[in-house]
């Protein structure tokens, strides 16, 4: 456990002077079983994202961003992204960042791409930054109210889960998202 931190903190200072670091991915196997997952806890806790992931282009889902930090933070985690159902790319998310943080957590990400034109500008790029070279539009809803994909403009959305569910007010604002080959 202590590996996987001290792997993360070392990701963060990498990401803090601008190189990218080499993607260890587990199996893809494992990723897969993770992505499934995570989908069924997204599908049942946001009502209409069964429905609004099936009219998506593309759904990259980071089962687990781990973020830990003692002044100088780092999160990391990797993922995959689909494409009619099917995994098309294994990415990782790498962010630092640096002022007053101790601690350690975790969450799940789910991104839908809404457009063709949103999901191929994300799969060209050599890491895709987030707010530089996209934006992602994070849904926040009360609870119960469901999401109606009817009314989603954005063509990038995102959704921050916990174990319990939704989150709110986080954002993936300077997150460099990169395939790792396998």
């Amino acid at each position: 456990m202590l590996m996987k931190y001290t792997r993360i903190l070392m990701l963060a200072l990498v990401a803090m002077v601008g190189f990218t670091a080499p993607g260890q991915a587990e199996s893809g196997r494992e990723i897969d079983d993770h992505v499934n997952a995570t989908l069924e806890h997204f599908y049942s806790h946001v009502r209409g994202g069964h429905e609004l992931a099936r009219k998506a282009r593309g759904v990259l889902v980071f089962p687990a961003i781990i973020k830990a930090g003692i002044g100088i933070g780092g999160e990391y985690g990797e993922g995959a992204l689909r494409i009619d159902g099917q995994t098309a790319d294994y990415y990782n998310s790498v962010s630092a960042s640096i002022g007053f943080q101790l601690g350690v957590e975790q969450r799940s990400v789910v991104i839908l791409f809404m457009t063709d034109g949103a999901l191929e500008s994300f799969r060209h790029a050599h890491g895709w930054k987030v707010g530089v070279d996209g934006s992602i539009a994070i849904i926040t809803l009360g609870a119960g109210a469901s999401v109606d994909s009817s009314k989603i403009t954005s063509p990038v959305v995102g959704f921050i889960l916990d174990p319990k569910g939704l989150m709110y007010n986080l954002t993936l604002e300077g997150s460099k998202i990169s395939r790792i080959s396998k």
